[in-house]
């Protein structure tokens, strides 16, 4: 048997209950699975129907969504299926929800370039002129139920001022769906400090700057290194004072790969829960990956439907 990794959790992850529990003060959600011809992803719309947290529409190639149910052991004659194979199947999935027959979209058997190639450009139908979409993480450990979200780590490489400032928006809204009412936000960067051979610190502080007028009734710091986000000791210790320091709600990242590989470390290394999904759409996008967990799967799925709520009005 091959040792595990020492940097690699042992533990399991597990879907929040308190998640679960806020999810399930609405109705499931429709949701459109693009492509839906693999064993993975159609298993991962089965959980979520059977937890109550969607109510499936399967797009793409009826033979091989027919295949891979089989393969799965799963009935899915009650459920809608909509002919789209191949690259036809997001444009396919953008008409449901353009239509208003379908309340959510969730990323099944195809590459996420693809996936959001044809629900993110403007000819899909999907985004008002001006609006930004943005993906936000909704990561919990094991056995504790208090989010943090975290933004971008999955959807925009190099967003620039205002791109962050759209990302902080949602997770705000997001926050305040998740029953926080008054969310606390750090903006990473490598120091505390402005320093201008670090451009993400002063951009930090122009967002901070911003957020006091944009987004009232939340508290944001920026820029704020990890260790002040996360350690109320380790800011006691550097003489930092702010309210964010080990009570941070979200965390906005100053480019993907340093959100990503925050994500990551936490789901692999520490053994947490990570949903997440694409806000800034007339409806969510849930970006599942084969190589996450069971749990979350079911996460995203109920963060899908607290967003369906809120395109709704009703969260």
């Amino acid at each position: 048997m091959t040792a595990i990794y020492p940097f690699l959790s042992p533990l399991a992850p597990t879907c929040p209950q308190a998640l679960l529990a806020r999810a399930r003060r609405f109705p499931p959600p429709r949701v459109a699975l693009v492509n839906a011809g693999g064993a993975t992803a159609l298993e991962g719309i089965r959980e979520a129907a059977e937890q109550g947290l969607a109510r499936p529409v399967l797009v793409g190639d009826p033979g091989k969504i027919a295949r891979a149910a089989e393969e799965i052991g799963w009935d899915i004659t009650p459920f809608p299926l909509i002919d789209a194979p191949g690259d036809a199947a997001s444009p396919a999935a953008a008409a449901l929800a353009r239509d208003g027959a379908v309340d959510s979209i969730m990323k099944g058997q195809v590459h996420t370039s693809t996936f959001l190639k044809g629900l993110l450009p403007s000819s899909a139908g999907l985004r008002r002129k001006g609006d930004i979409c943005g993906h936000v993480f909704h990561i919990t450990m094991p056995g504790a139920d208090r989010p943090l979200l975290l933004t971008d780590g999955a959807l925009n490489t190099a967003p620039d001022i205002p791109t962050r400032q759209a990302c902080l928006a949602h997770a705000v809204a997001l926050a305040r769906a998740l029953g926080i009412d008054c969310p606390k936000a750090g903006l990473l960067a490598a120091s505390e400090d402005v320093t201008p051979g670090i451009p993400s610190t002063g951009e930090a502080a122009v967002i901070a700057a911003w957020a006091r007028t944009a987004l009232p009734g939340t508290v944001v710091e920026g820029p704020m290194a990890l260790d002040l986000i996360l350690s109320r000791e380790a800011a006691l210790t550097k003489g930092y004072v702010s309210e964010v320091s080990g009570d941070a709600d979200i965390i906005l990242v100053p480019e993907v790969t340093t959100g990503n590989a925050i994500f990551k470390l936490m789901s692999l290394g520490m053994g947490a829960c990570a949903g997440g999904l694409v806000m800034g759409a007339s409806v969510p996008l849930l970006l599942t990956s084969r190589s996450q967990t069971a749990a979350d799967r079911i996460a995203s799925a109920a963060l899908g439907m607290i967003a369906a709520a809120m395109a709704r009005g009703e969260a």
